[in-house]
């Protein structure tokens, strides 16, 4: 089944309808206020990066080779051999949840938000709850984790994804699983192959910010002055607001002079 893209029209401060914010867009967030600010009221949007074809790659493989055990009703050989007493969950709107500009929904209606996110898969356990699983791919020397500073918005991705599924009616564990491959850089030479070794990470969340922070994104929004410069959340100042700011004082020096 396709899936349709619509493109969200630019927040206006009081505005009845329901304004779409994906999960990435709370991540934006959590980032930056003001580059929030600037992509939901003006529609101005960070700089993107190239596409990661590789790792959209590996995601869609994984997906495949999962999709056959959910077939089946067993648990993936990754599974058994983590002790996850689980199997792939099947669902008539899997293929949606998993589609980038459909995903899991939930209307949020203190802040008439239609909030969404593309999960990569989803298991079940045996007391029925459901586990967030998400794809990541790399290539380092060292063993993966999830241990880096910056690497609280995986988590906070997993997390996002939880409470989307408790919305909608679901008994959801606080544990998921990150499904990490690394490709391996140790090898003599390329040969037309990658060799990968795959890591299953368990990461126990909660969502309990998710709620409060889409309250602060409204107010943001309804907000006609823009946040600060280079607010970040990250612990220093956006890398984007940063350059902008620079880019903007040099061509005004450059105006100025005779």
């Amino acid at each position: 089944m396709a899936y349709t893209r619509e493109r969200s029209p630019a927040y206006k401060p009081g505005q009845t309808e329901t304004f779409k914010v994906s999960r990435s867009k709370i991540e934006l967030f959590t980032q930056c206020p003001r580059c929030f600010w600037l992509d939901g009221r003006l529609k101005i949007k960070r700089p993107s990066s190239p596409p990661f074809n590789i790792n959209k790659t590996i995601d869609e493989l994984f997906k495949k080779e999962f999709d056959v055990y959910r077939a089946s009703g067993e648990p993936h050989p990754i599974m058994t051999d983590n002790q996850i007493k689980a199997v792939p969950y099947r669902h008539a709107d899997l293929n949606k949840w998993r589609y980038n500009f459909t995903g899991v929904t939930a209307l949020h209606k203190p802040t008439n938000f239609h909030v969404f996110g593309a999960v990569d898969d989803i298991w079940v356990n045996e007391q029925g709850e459901l586990i967030v699983v998400d794809y990541k791919a790399t290539s380092k020397a060292r063993e993966v984790s999830i241990d880096s500073d910056w690497q609280i918005s995986y988590k906070r991705q997993m997390e996002v994804y939880q409470w989307l599924l408790r919305q909608n009616g679901f008994q959801v564990s606080d544990t998921g699983y990150f499904v990490y491959t690394n490709a391996r850089i140790d090898l003599d030479g390329f040969g037309d192959r990658l060799e990968f070794h795959t890591k299953v990470i368990p990461y126990t969340g909660s969502d309990s910010w998710v709620e409060p922070t889409l309250a602060k994104m409204k107010a943001c929004l309804e907000d006609d002055d823009m946040p600060p410069v280079g607010t970040a959340a990250m612990g220093g100042p956006c890398e984007h607001c940063t350059y902008a700011r620079a880019r903007t004082e040099l061509t005004l020096g450059h105006m100025k002079k005779p």
